[in-house]
């Protein structure tokens, strides 16, 4: 299980750090989780496992998905993690699914500082928002910037 704890620099430090923990993450993942028959069922899933908790102070926390989902992560909480957190988990997922038409979506007040990020997956021919800070699958908050990285 690992944990990336870095202070916060940029987005681009975030985005190889996010790649790096999800790759760590498949396999765990695979062997050890169940499989969805849709990403809706899969949203609800993973959605009653996390409880959102806000990075420390300064600090990027990005964790694999077994550190994330056992209570041995930073916060000593199951599943406590904030949204980049869940974007590691949603696009892991997605991968041992098969679903490999994804996309990282990047959310902000302006164009160099995102606040918010989630996931997306293309489904039956549309794109579903896999968002776990939301109460509602495939609904997201209005920014005033998004960008949108194809994974």
């Amino acid at each position: 299980m690992a944990t990336i704890i870095t202070p916060y620099t940029d987005i681009n430090a975030t985005m190889r750090g996010i790649r790096t923990q999800v790759i760590d993450s498949i396999d765990w993942y695979c062997e050890n989780m169940p499989e969805y028959s849709n990403p809706e069922q899969m949203y609800n899933n993973l959605k009653n496992m996390i409880v959102y908790k806000n990075d420390p102070a300064g600090i990027e926390l990005l964790q694999t998905v077994p550190t994330l989902l056992t209570n041995n992560n930073y916060w000593g909480i199951k599943g406590a993690g904030d949204c980049d957190c869940f974007s590691i988990l949603v696009l892991t997922a997605c991968c041992c699914q098969n679903w490999n038409k994804q996309r990282i979506v990047l959310a902000g007040r302006s164009k160099i500082a995102p606040v918010h990020i989630w996931t997306e997956v293309y489904y039956r021919g549309q794109w579903c928002a896999m968002d776990l800070t939301q109460k509602l699958f495939n609904s997201t908050r209005k920014y005033k910037f998004v960008q949108y990285l194809y994974v």
